[in-house]
């Protein structure tokens, strides 16, 4: 009876132990996931992130981590794949990260992918907000593609 319950105990233990590891492996980031520049693709164009101040970052609800060289493809990422978005965030100037909840964008001339956007604090001078970029952004034609 003695070694049934120290079993038991041991069995509930070793138990409890799996439960806590796999629990705390399922928590969803609350920041930014570090991108290996100049190494790992963009999810959405498959070109390699190279220019951190124009990266975006998605985490879904489900803890997929996709990560982006241009706001466009990201905008892109989400109009077809409609993702649980659980984070998203947009590289600013530096090393700063901006949620949806602060970022604006305002127009710039080179791009990784041509959207021509880049990301800034929302309290920017003539910034749009994630709200009206997603609604209104038209990806740029590929070269040769028709009108």
């Amino acid at each position: 009876m003695k070694g049934t319950v120290v079993g038991l105990a041991i069995l509930g233990a070793l138990t409890l132990g799996v439960v806590l590891i796999v629990s705390r492996g399922t928590t969803l980031p609350d920041a930014p996931v570090p991108i290996a520049w100049d190494r790992e693709p963009c999810a959405h164009c498959h070109m390699q992130i190279g220019e951190p101040r124009h990266a975006v970052q998605l985490v879904t609800r489900d803890g997929t981590v996709a990560s982006f060289d241009d706001v466009g493809c990201a905008i892109e990422y989400l109009r077809q794949h409609r993702p649980a978005v659980h984070r998203l965030w947009f590289r600013g100037e530096g090393e700063t990260w901006l949620g949806t909840d602060v970022v604006g964008f305002v127009p710039t001339e080179i791009t990784p992918m041509g959207s021509g956007l880049l990301a800034v604090d929302r309290r920017t001078t003539d910034a749009r907000t994630f709200e009206q970029v997603l609604d209104t952004f038209q990806a740029p034609s590929a070269p040769g593609a028709p009108p």
